[in-house]
């Protein structure tokens, strides 16, 4: 299996930007997709970014796209999230999630076995 680690959270003003890190450890990191979802206070946690195992396919939840752009990094088994004009909505914990899927990019929170302990991004008006 795999583990993860988030970091990067912080407060940040309205127009501002962070960079989460989602750091691996265990199995080889390069066979898992990756994702990044969020769960505001008395919110479902929903999908926000996922990358493909070899970082060339992308997908985003709409009201981030153009805002917002993951990457990783397997040679540092480490996914990123760019987050860009951050609004007072981006609110909530970030969590990163893992899952060995290999024929497309999964959406959804039962597809990712595992999952890190989260990072929280306030975004202040």
């Amino acid at each position: 299996q795999v583990q993860l680690v988030e970091s990067g959270g912080g407060l940040v003003q309205t127009g501002g930007s962070l960079r989460l890190s989602c750091a691996a450890s265990g199995r080889t990191f390069s066979w898992y997709a990756v994702g990044w979802f969020r769960q505001a206070p008395g919110k479902e946690r929903e999908f926000v970014a996922a990358v493909a195992r070899s970082g060339d396919s992308t997908e985003y939840e709409d009201s981030v796209k153009g805002r917002f752009t993951i990457s990783r990094d397997n040679a540092k088994n480490t996914v990123f999230l760019q987050m860009n004009s951050l609004k007072p909505e981006d609110t909530a914990v970030y969590f990163c999630a893992a899952a060995a899927i290999f024929a497309y990019i999964p959406h959804t929170r039962n597809e990712y076995p595992y999952w890190g302990q989260g990072t929280q991004v306030t975004v202040s008006s």
